[in-house]
């Protein structure tokens, strides 16, 4: 069985590292250092830590501040706030003048669980995704959230990072190299592509194994960067298999979903299904009784793949 740990868990660590590293990183926090483990790069570098308080707005207003003065700034916070609250200090303060402030909040989609729709947010991936300049990240596990956001500090200008609360199981190891821009292909294919971002690259990837049991041959992606996309290896995948299906734990309106049915509209226009929240709200639960709640299981992953297979051989 996979090792399940949280992608939350891998911003503390990545931050105490990275502070070893870069003597001018900064870390700013909306009074949730616990929760979002940066009170371990608050216990390794204090002088170098900024509790803001409940103010995400103030916090990347002094995030873009001290980002002038030659800093790398990773700021903290749930995904709701970090991105809902302070959306217009992130588009003015940080982006427009390409400052250098990682937004790495956590807690984001539905697996935040118990805590209900005011916490729940599956808007965020949209929000960043539309500013001009944003990088945009959702890595699929604990490894690659790590080694993404240590990456987040080579990139010059801001970077979004995803992060969630629940543990979830691993699907790389300590070894892997995270590329920004880069889709990963984690299984070849014929018949059908997957592309997943975020904790459903791991239902994809059940929901292949599912498939390949009723003679259904999947191709999966990680597009654990959502922008820059990698448009060259998603155009070439779905050239070969005519179909496909993009998962997420987001809205189906401003995410990778959407980013996908842009790029396949104007270039290659083939079949495609979107596994993700249906233009609703969140509601409190357990995590994987939300996730069923929400079809966002490899059940609905492998009925998505039916539905458009059946839809592509219809006779004309």
């Amino acid at each position: 069985m996979a090792e399940k740990r949280a992608t939350r868990e891998a911003y503390g660590e990545a931050l105490v590292e990275l502070g070893h590293e870069y003597p001018n990183l900064v870390v700013l926090e909306a009074d949730l250092a616990k929760s979002t483990t940066t009170i371990k790069f608050k216990k390794e570098f204090p002088d170098r830590f900024f509790d803001c308080g409940v103010a995400e707005q103030n916090m990347m207003a002094m995030a873009a501040g001290l980002a002038a003065t030659g800093k790398i700034c990773y700021t903290g916070s749930f995904a709701i706030f970090a991105t809902g609250r302070a959306f217009e200090q992130i588009r003015n303060t940080i982006s427009y003048p390409r400052f250098n402030v990682k937004i790495c909040p956590t807690h984001a989609g539905i697996t935040v669980g118990a805590d209900g729709a005011s916490h729940q947010t599956f808007e965020d991936i949209a929000l960043m995704r539309v500013i001009p300049g944003m990088t945009v990240i959702s890595p699929a596990d604990f490894y690659e959230a790590k080694k993404a956001i240590k990456k987040a500090a080579e990139i010059d200008g801001p970077v979004f990072v995803r992060l969630g609360r629940a543990a979830v199981p691993t699907i790389f190891d300590d070894s892997y190299e995270f590329v920004p821009g880069k889709a990963i292909k984690l299984q070849e294919g014929s018949d059908v592509t997957l592309f997943a971002t975020g904790v459903m690259v791991e239902a994809c990837l059940q929901a292949a194994s599912n498939l390949k049991e009723q003679g259904v041959n999947a191709e999966v992606f990680n597009i654990s960067t959502i922008k820059p996309l990698d448009e060259k290896a998603i155009i070439e995948s779905v050239m070969k298999t005519g179909r496909a299906v993009v998962a997420e734990e987001h809205s189906i309106i401003g995410g990778l979903g959407s980013a996908i049915a842009e790029l396949l509209s104007s270039e290659c226009p083939v079949p495609l299904a979107r596994v993700g929240i249906r233009d609703l709200f969140g509601r409190s639960g357990e995590p994987e009784e939300l996730m069923r709640y929400y079809g966002l299981t490899h059940i609905d992953i492998s009925q998505a793949v039916k539905i458009i297979m059946d839809r592509s051989q219809r006779p004309k």
